[in-house]
C-alpha cells in the first residue's frame, strides 16, 4: 500500500506565502519523482512543480520564480514552497509520486487526496 499525506494548505491574502508538504509511506522501492498538480472545478489537473530523484526540477511557466519544490529522500517527502501567491493559484494541490512498489512491477502514478490553497483578500 502506498499512500500520500498532504499538508500546509489553507486560507492567505495576495502576496503571501504557504509550504505544502507530502509525505510518501508504503512499499516503494524506486521513485522516479515527486512533485504537485493543481485542479480547479470543471479544469483539468495541471502539473505545478516536480522534482526527479536525481534533482531535476519542472515547473509551470504561470509558477516560476515564485514557487520552489525541493525533496527530502531520505523522508519520502516533497515540498512546495509558495511565495508571491496570487488569487488565480486558487485550488486544490495534488500531491504526486511516480513509483514502483517492486523491482519487477511497473512504474504508477500515485495520489493525495488533495489540499485546498484559497489566495484571497
Amino acid at each position: 500500500q502506498v499512500q500520500l499525506a498532504e499538508s500546509g494548505g489553507g486560507l492567505v491574502q495576495p502576496g503571501g506565502s504557504l509550504r505544502l508538504s507530502c509525505a510518501a509511506s508504503g512499499s516503494i522501492i524506486g521513485s522516479n519523482s515527486m512533485g504537485w498538480y493543481r485542479q480547479a472545478p470543471g479544469k483539468q489537473r495541471e502539473l505545478v512543480a516536480t522534482m526527479s530523484s536525481g534533482g531535476p526540477t519542472k515547473y509551470a511557466d504561470s509558477v516560476k520564480g515564485r514557487f520552489t519544490v525541493s525533496r527530502d529522500n531520505a523522508k519520502n517527502t516533497v515540498y512546495l514552497q509558495m511565495n508571491s501567491l496570487k488569487p488565480e493559484d486558487t485550488d486544490v494541490y495534488f500531491c504526486n509520486e511516480f513509483a514502483r512498489t517492486s523491482a519487477w512491477g511497473a512504474w504508477t502514478n500515485y495520489w493525495g487526496q488533495g489540499t485546498q490553497v484559497t489566495v484571497s483578500s
